[in-house]
């Protein structure tokens, strides 16, 4: 088994969670049926709180799984436990994003909404430089490290069996000058390079688009494991939001459908960045 150990700890919380739910047991039960206390349990179920073999030994044991699953949530267990590739940057990426950054490496597909800033999944290394100074002091280490973690990230979309990207960006992406006009030339010239993966589609969502739902900038992620649901990542200066409930996955997935029939389609999406492309070229 392999893949993230933040995905891997966020699987193996649900799976728990899901055993105790189909015994009909609340967590002050399980906690009282093994001499542990509730909170224990609910930080085992919610990925917050670390867990020993001897742990999946006593609940396989309470819930009477086959030795197959017990072995199996035994692997989950240990790989939650090992670092990504991310950790050795953690000085330049916060707690939260480091979160995402699990998440988003062993998604299957991300659907992407942004209205201000490239994706980071598309941004040239100058555009990112841009973008990370403007946030306040941050050293020279801190800034090579920062995007190194984001062209890093970048690799799941060249991978083997990379990752699928449907990112809807709007006309205000393109002619937000960041940097300058050669680092917007060079960062709209990636953007199409990219955009013709044959596991990307990139739309834009121009400026007559008329009305569309005022979300902010959002991502869906979604993985491989049918057992895995999707997740909604917001972010913001200091911290970031996660959604799982099925009612909020639920209304930003028709948002997203909604944005992107609104936008260009990609083959307009193209020449629209073309066009733009064209007007910093001069």
């Amino acid at each position: 088994m392999t893949g993230s150990p933040t995905a891997r700890r966020r699987r193996l919380a649900i799976e728990l969670k899901k055993l105790r739910e189909e015994h009909n047991l609340t967590c002050n039960q399980v906690g009282k049926e093994l001499d542990w206390s509730g909170s224990k349990v609910n930080r085992m179920e919610t990925g917050t709180g670390r867990v020993q073999p001897s742990d999946i030994e006593a609940l396989c044991r309470l819930y009477e799984t086959t030795s197959e699953l017990r072995e199996f949530l035994k692997a989950l267990a240990k790989e939650s436990k090992l670092r990504g590739w991310w950790h050795a940057h953690a000085t330049a990426i916060p707690s939260w994003f480091s979160v995402y950054v699990g998440l988003e490496q062993e998604a299957a597909n991300l659907r992407q909404y942004q209205c201000e800033f490239a994706p980071g999944l598309l941004q040239t290394a100058a555009y990112a430089t841009e973008l990370h100074r403007a946030t306040g002091h941050i050293s020279d280490e801190q800034l090579e490290r920062a995007i190194h973690v984001r062209m890093e990230r970048q690799q799941i979309l060249t991978r083997k069996n990379p990752t699928e990207l449907w990112a809807v960006i709007h006309e205000t992406v393109l002619r937000h000058v960041i940097g300058d006009r050669d680092v917007m030339k060079r960062q709209l010239e990636h953007m199409l390079a990219v955009g013709k993966l044959p596991n990307v589609t990139l739309q834009v969502l121009p400026f007559d688009a008329g009305t569309y739902p005022a979300t902010g900038a959002y991502t869906i992620l979604g993985f491989p494991e049918r057992g895995d649901p999707d997740v909604v990542y917001r972010d913001g200066i200091t911290d970031a939001v996660y959604l799982e409930a099925p009612s909020d996955v639920d209304q930003y997935t028709k948002a997203f459908d909604t944005l992107r029939a609104s936008a260009s389609s990609p083959a307009r999406s193209a020449l629209l960045i073309e066009k733009v492309l064209e007007e910093y070229s001069r």
